[in-house]
């Protein structure tokens, strides 16, 4: 679970400063933990998820699953596997259910995720990426470029519990 520490929002300069914290994050995680990524094209999901796999100690490489829509990342240290999808291409609750995600023996990321979370997970930690949007944004290589982003992680529950 992630320690209460890493709630609110952090300052983001560069993506070693976002893998560093998904480093942090990742230490911390166990089978069933549950993180919903929100934000813009070229906020940073993956990098932060890439910092949250080496710190969980996960095979690698983690890239944008947007195609393949989950990819399973097992442990190098005996620990819960990564599973990474990403909700983007799916069009309803009941797509994101059908991948059958493996939620209590992993560590599930989902991008894009978080309109249909609640339909699968009782608890979960919603990260939310805000970077700047600008007339460079429209060059898709400029997605990438280090700038100021602000992360804001927060523990969420299924309505009810």
């Amino acid at each position: 679970m992630v320690p209460d520490d890493i709630l609110g929002a952090h300052d983001i300069a560069t993506s070693a400063e976002m893998e560093a914290l998904g480093r942090r994050i990742g230490a911390e995680l166990a089978a069933g933990d549950v993180l919903v990524l929100t934000g813009p094209l070229g906020a940073g999901k993956t990098t932060l998820t890439r910092g949250i796999a080496d710190g969980l100690g996960v095979r690698g490489p983690v890239q944008s699953p947007t195609f393949v829509l989950a990819r399973t990342h097992p442990s190098l240290t005996g620990g819960a596997p990564l599973v990474h999808a990403d909700a983007y291409r799916l069009s309803d609750a009941a797509e994101l259910e059908d991948l059958d995600l493996d939620l209590e023996a992993s560590v599930t990321i989902i991008e894009w995720g978080r309109e249909a979370i609640a339909h699968i997970a009782d608890r979960w930690w919603d990260v939310e990426i805000a970077r700047p949007i600008g007339e460079a944004d429209e060059d898709p290589e400029n997605l990438d470029l280090d700038a100021p982003r602000t992360v804001v992680v927060t523990q969420c529950a299924a309505s009810g519990l």
